[in-house]
C-alpha cells in the first residue's frame, strides 16, 4: 500500500500544505524549524489516534491548542490518498478534527473511493461527532459495480474514536482492515544511540522500538527465530560498514546474544560495545530495514547523526532496497552527502514563510532538472543555494 499524496490543514507550522507523487523513497530537507518533524508527527499523530483516540493523541503533543496552528480558529484536518496495489483504485481518507466545549471530536471522518474508472468517488465511510454510515458489504459493491449501495447507520461509543479503528476489526470492509493495519503498523523512528546499547534483560520484542532502546532484544529474537535473516544482518553490516572483516555472534549463559566483530587492522577481534556509534547505529538500521515483518511505512529523521559519510550513500541505497520491495521510506536529513545519493524524483523541500511551511517538490523546479540531466547531484545543487527559499546554514 503506497500513500501517494498527503494534504495538511491547521497542524502545527502547516497551516495549508500540500504533497503531491510521493515516490516510494521520499526524502525531506529544509532548514531548523521549518517542520521536518511535524511532517512526520502527522503519521505518528494518526497512529496514536488510531491506537487510542483523538484526545489522547493530541495530549501527548499538549493538547489541541498546542497542535492547531498558531493564530488559527479552524480545525485540524489531514488527508491521505493512497492505493492499495499499482491496478487498485485511489483512496481517500479524509479527517477533520475540532474543539466543542474545549474537548476535541471528530468532526467528519471519510473513507472514499471509486468503483470503477468512471464516477464520483463513494464514501464508503462517512461519520461525524461519533455518529454515521458505513458500507455494511463492502466486498460484494466491489465485485458488482452496479449493485446499489446500502448502508448502515452506527453509532460509535465516544465522539474522538476514529470510526475507521472500529470498522478495521471486521472482514466485509477490506480497505478500512488494510488502511487500519497500515496505519497500526507505521514506524516513526526517533533513534538514540544511548538507548540502543542499552542491554535488556527479561523482555522480548520482536521490533525495534521508536528509539532503538530494545535492539539487543531484537537481535535476540532474531538470532533464535529467524537466525537465516540474522546472519543475512550480519553480512549486510560487514559489506557497508568499511574495515569490518567479519561479523560473528555467540551466546552467553544468561541468553544474551553479543556480536563480535573483526577489524582487518587488529588480530583479535572485538565485541559490540566497543565499536563505532555509527557500526551500531548501521545495525540498528539494518535490523529495522530486515525486520521478517516489515513495516509498510518508516519514517526516519536525520540519519547522517553518528554516522561517517561514506556510509551515508550505503544507507541510501538500503532504504531504495527497502522501498522497491514494497515498503515507504520518508527520511529528513540535513547532510549533502546523503542527499547527493538520492534522485531528483526522491526530494521535497519545505520552505517557510509568514511563520507557515510549504512542500516543493524537487522534480517540479525545471532548473534542477536541467542541472540534473548534466550530472550534478542533489546535496551539491542544496549545499549552492538551488533548493529556492532553503537556508542551508
Amino acid at each position: 500500500m503506497k500513500i501517494e499524496q498527503i494534504e495538511i490543514k491547521n497542524f502545527k507550522a502547516f497551516k495549508h500544505a500540500v504533497m503531491k507523487d510521493i515516490p516510494n523513497l521520499c526524502v525531506v530537507v529544509g532548514a531548523n524549524g521549518t517542520g521536518k518533524s511535524t511532517l512526520f508527527d502527522v503519521f505518528g499523530f494518526l497512529k496514536d489516534a488510531m491506537t487510542d483516540n483523538v484526545t489522547s493523541a493530541l495530549n501527548k503533543r499538549g493538547g489541541f491548542v498546542q497542535v492547531v496552528s498558531r493564530n488559527i480558529d479552524k480545525p485540524i484536518e489531514l488527508e491521505i490518498k493512497f492505493r492499495e496495489d499499482k491496478d487498485k483504485p485511489l483512496v481517500t481518507y479524509h479527517l477533520i478534527i475540532s474543539l466543542e466545549a474545549g474537548k476535541p471530536v471528530v468532526e467528519r471522518e471519510i473513507l472514499k473511493y471509486r468503483r470503477g474508472s468512471k464516477g464520483k468517488p463513494w464514501h464508503f465511510l462517512d461519520f461525524s461527532r461519533g455518529r454515521g454510515s458505513s458500507i455494511t458489504t463492502e466486498l460484494e459493491y466491489l465485485e458488482d459495480e452496479t449493485k446499489e449501495l446500502e448502508r448502515q447507520d452506527q453509532k460509535l461509543s465516544r465522539p474522538d474514536i476514529l470510526a475507521i479503528k472500529g470498522l478495521s476489526q471486521f472482514e466485509q470492509f477490506p480497505v478500512a482492515v488494510k488502511f487500519g493495519k497500515l496505519i497500526e503498523n507505521w514506524h516513526i523512528s526517533d533513534f538514540h544511540i544511548t538507548s540502543a546499547r542499552t542491554i535488556q534483560d527479561d523482555a522480548y520484542a520482536e521490533h525495534l522500538s521508536r528509539e532503538g532502546e530494545n535492539l539487543s532484544l531484537v537481535t535476540k529474537y532474531l538470532y533464535d527465530q529467524h537466525h537465516f535473516v540474522f546472519l543475512s544482518i550480519l553480512d549486510k553490516l560487514k559489506s557497508r560498514v568499511p574495515g569490518i572483516t567479519s561479523v560473528s555472534a555467540k551466546t552467553t549463559e544468561e541468553g544474551r546474544v553479543l556480536l563480535k566483530f573483526q577489524d582487518g587492522s587488529f588480530k583479535d577481534p572485538f565485541l559490540a560495545r566497543y565499536v563505532s556509534d555509527g557500526t551500531i547505529k548501521m545495525f540498528a538500521y539494518l535490523v529495522l530495514l530486515y525486520d521478517p515483518a516489515p513495516h509498510p511505512l518508516l519514517c526516519i529523521e536525520e540519519p547522517e547523526n553518528q554516522l561517517y559519510p561514506k556510509l551515508l550513500v550505503e544507507l541510501a541505497e538500503e532504504f531504495r532496497l527497502y522501498a522497491n520491495k514494497g515498503g515507504q521510506v520518508f527520511v529528513s536529513t540535513h547532510s549533502p552527502d546523503f542527499l547527493n545519493a538520492m534522485k531528483i524524483e526522491e526530494v521535497f523541500w519545505l520552505e517557510k514563510k509568514n511563520g507557515y511551511t510549504g512542500i516543493k517538490r524537487a522534480f517540479d523546479n525545471e532548473q534542477l532538472k536541467i542541472y540534473m540531466e548534466n550530472g550534478d547531484q542533489m546535496g551539491y545543487l542544496w549545499t549552492q543555494g538551488f533548493f529556492e527559499e532553503v537556508d542551508t546554514i
